[in-house]
């Protein structure tokens, strides 16, 4: 079982990106993916500034993969689409059906992010022959669900072609929109946001009348209000699941994945804190922590 870190949901100072990577550098995880996924207006960092990480994690022995956007509004989107994927070096993870149109039409294998509705073992072998080598799944499947798919004969047979990816930790990607709810939170409209979303580096939370945190506001993108926590159910991934992966944090994410390697045959598990979630795994309501 390998690890990774997922792109980062969230948007973040430069600097502080760049540091987080230094530390993934240092690190024991696997695999590390780069890129804006959520919204364009966030230019922190460019495609070029992306490349350089790529290239000293590389040097550090890690797998880089080069994530795309989810939402593509703008013909400037889908040019910028087109140099991730035509990069040349890295593995591109797919956030979308377009840049899988992209990467297929040039004969380039890919990985297909969590937003890709593969929900049956029909779209996942139509994937598979269009250039899919690692799946990961939509976050709201179960561990039974891709118990069952991946026993399905027409998978097994090709079951050797791909890889299966799960998102374990990190507030859950939900929806996307073609409105920004953070700007909205601060009354403002989406073209002149002034990217308030930096001013909340975990999201910006939304909570019930009776005060349960239901939902984490990221730009255009709704998030969990509880934070997904399988650290506990990796012991019964083994032969399902090949990368577990972390979606980064703005605190903790590396004492996380300690804790996660330690923890992934069983010898030491966590009490889940306050706050965190496992539901969706375990076929309860996404909320619940069973």
């Amino acid at each position: 079982m390998k690890f990774s870190l997922g792109p980062i949901q969230y948007f973040w100072p430069k600097a502080q990106v760049q540091q987080f990577y230094r530390q993934a550098a240092e690190s024991a995880i696997d695999i590390v993916y780069l890129g804006e996924t959520v919204c364009s207006k966030r230019r922190e960092l460019k495609l070029d500034d992306y490349l350089q990480l790529a290239h000293m994690l590389r040097e550090a022995g890690k797998q880089v993969c080069l994530s795309t956007m989810t939402l593509l509004e703008a013909p400037s989107e889908l040019r910028e689409l087109r140099r991730y994927c035509e990069n040349g070096d890295f593995l591109v993870e797919a956030n979308d059906v377009g840049a899988i149109q992209m990467l297929q039409e040039q004969g380039i294998t890919f990985v297909c992010g969590p937003a890709i509705s593969c929900y049956n073992q029909h779209a996942l072998r139509r994937l598979v022959g269009m250039g899919l080598q690692r799946w990961v799944l939509p976050v709201e499947l179960s561990g039974q669900w891709l118990r069952d798919l991946l026993s399905q004969s027409c998978i097994q047979d090709i079951r050797d072609c791909f890889q299966t990816e799960l998102l374990a930790f990190g507030h859950l990607p939900l929806a996307w929109s073609g409105r920004c709810f953070t700007a909205r939170s601060e009354n403002r409209s989406k073209d002149q946001c002034e990217l308030c979303c930096i001013k909340y580096p975990a999201g910006r939370t939304v909570t019930s009348q009776d005060g349960k945190q239901v939902f984490v506001l990221n730009g255009i993108q709704t998030q969990s209000g509880e934070r997904y926590n399988l650290i506990n159910q990796l012991p019964q991934m083994h032969g399902l699941v090949d990368i577990v992966r972390l979606s980064p944090q703005h605190e903790g994410t590396f004492d996380w994945l300690a804790k996660f390697k330690a923890n992934q045959h069983g010898a030491a598990p966590q009490p889940l804190p306050a706050g965190d979630c496992n539901g969706y795994w375990l076929q309860l309501a996404g909320m619940a922590a069973g």
